[in-house]
């Protein structure tokens, strides 16, 4: 995906060149006269209309200037980051709603033949990308400020599903779950989202087989059938996240008892069981690794809902205060989903303070008020991997990549899960990190180290954008993230928030 990502890049830059080359040319101007206005030399120029030389913003807007055109406006309209880092954070910032149970409750929804408001929804590109698909099932869908109400049509049209917006995320594959009780047959798109290696789908395969759904794999798409639905007895082929919410939804709306076993027991399950809960699903287990679904045929019933706030946007807000050295006060963060996380950093010399305990608002979840203090750290002699819940979150894993790279000694990053993730990460040696890729999973920081700007094109994976983006928060002078489109598939006015506790980010777009 590295080598795809690059390719692309390849081919912007060789666009980017020829435009050049043929407005030069228009004005009758030599590259030596070009290099002359722009304050390079003219093999420079040369490079750069062969696609050979990469561009900053600032070259850009003096190649503009001096053809007299603006050349920041010719690529697809991406988002970038442009980041004055050095800066240190200061005051309140408040954790965001989570992603990753929003889009679980919005595929959720349509289990529901009543009307679900769903209170404080992100407004991410994730969340846009699900909306977008249902809206093309004839799903009504609308924003009442900070909320999502969502009202399943009497007749779906499946066969007209936004095969474009569903092929940019990996939440689409829950949509099984509601969408058998609505139609016996239905086709739906391979999901996308981020590009971290090998990704099987075959527990959700394994687990819906045993409540009488079959899928059939096809090139671009999956083939789905349930003609005989059944209550059943799933052991889960792997603990995750997803496959545990497909057969949740799944069994919702199917009479009779199903047990789920080795189900993750992860913030997004426990906020799509408590949704559940409130139409009137029975569940037992919420929080455990065995769940206990007793279905029911129809489910109709007006429900409003808070959705919890996002442990893993927490986490990045407190790694962005340790790799600053900043005391800022993180607000709403779900501490039942950060304790290990936070233990491992007291360890490491990390110093914090819990203000204050509370519920969420959706009366389930734990909720505190963390200070964070400039902290000098050391590194773990163990390794630090992810695990299922109550273990390490697999997405708070690589913040401790970043973090690492302000410990003294050598952290040991170990990343099981994903095949690209690891690899990702060292893009962060662009910033004067110190980074050994032992193979796809292995992943090594020396620290600690004086990080520096760079301009650095975001990886096509949320998680590895976003720490890149703190350790540009961190690097004395201006840095560019260039295509931050997969940061904004996660976190909702990211920059702008962090602009208020002191950071110094541009948005800029068309780069």
């Amino acid at each position: 995906m590295e080598i795809e990502a690059q390719a692309n890049l390849d081919k912007k830059l060789l666009h980017i060149g020829k435009l050049i080359a043929e407005l030069r040319e228009g004005q009758n101007m030599t590259q030596g006269s070009l290099a002359k206005e722009i304050g390079t030399t003219q093999s420079a120029v040369a490079r750069i209309e062969q696609g050979e030389q990469n561009l900053s913003t600032e070259m850009l807007s003096k190649i503009g200037s001096a053809l007299k055109k603006d050349i920041v406006h010719i690529s697809n309209g991406s988002i970038n980051f442009k980041i004055e880092g050095g800066h240190k954070l200061s005051g309140e910032i408040t954790t965001k709603t989570s992603k990753n149970a929003a889009v679980g409750l919005l595929c959720a929804s349509l289990l529901n033949k009543n009307k679900t408001i769903l209170k404080n929804m992100p407004r991410i590109e994730e969340v846009k990308r699900i909306i977008e698909v249902l809206e093309s099932i004839e799903v009504s869908v609308k924003w009442n400020g900070d909320d999502l109400e969502i009202k399943p049509p009497e007749h779906f049209s499946l066969k007209n599903i936004d095969y474009v917006a569903a092929t940019k995320t990996r939440s689409i594959i829950m949509l099984i779950g509601p969408l058998i009780h609505i139609a016996k047959k239905f086709r739906l798109p391979h999901p996308g989202g981020c590009k971290l290696g090998s990704r099987t789908v075959k527990p959700h395969l394994y687990a819906l087989e045993e409540l009488g759904v079959k899928i059939d794999i096809k090139h671009d798409y999956y083939e789905i059938s349930s003609e005989k639905i059944k209550p059943g007895y799933a052991v889960l082929y792997e603990s995750g996240d997803t496959v545990t919410e497909n057969v949740i939804m799944a069994a919702a709306r199917t009479p009779g008892e199903t047990i789920i076993k080795f189900a993750s027991a992860n913030y997004q399950v426990q906020d799509l069981c408590y949704y559940l809960k409130q139409l009137g699903i029975k569940i037992e287990g919420i929080g455990t690794t065995t769940l206990i679904v007793h279905g029911q045929k129809e489910i109709d019933t007006p429900a409003t809902y808070y959705i919890s706030e996002d442990p893993i946007e927490s986490m990045l807000l407190l790694s962005a205060a340790i790799v600053t050295k900043s005391s800022i006060t993180i607000k709403r963060c779900p501490i039942e989903f950060l304790e290990l996380e936070l233990l491992k950093l007291k360890k490491m010399g990390f110093k914090y303070k819990i203000l204050k305990h509370y519920k969420a608002l959706n009366g389930e979840t734990n909720l505190v008020d963390i200070k964070t203090f400039p902290s000098k750290l050391v590194a773990l002699e163990e390794k630090i991997e992810a695990r299922p819940y109550p273990g390490l979150n697999i997405d708070n894993l690589h913040f401790f990549t970043i973090i690492a790279t302000q410990a003294k000694g050598q952290t040991f990053i170990h990343d099981w899960v994903y095949e690209n993730r690891a690899i990702y990460n060292k893009e962060l040696d662009k910033l004067g990190a110190d980074t050994i890729l032992a193979d796809p999973h292995r992943f090594y920081v020396n620290g600690p180290t004086k990080l520096k700007a760079a301009e650095i094109i975001c990886p096509p994976a949320l998680r590895p954008g976003a720490i890149i983006l703190i350790g540009m928060l961190a690097a004395e002078g201006t840095s560019i993230l260039r295509n931050v489109y997969s940061i904004n598939r996660g976190y909702e006015d990211l920059a702008n928030r962090l602009n208020k506790i002191g950071a110094h980010i541009t948005i800029l777009q068309d780069l």
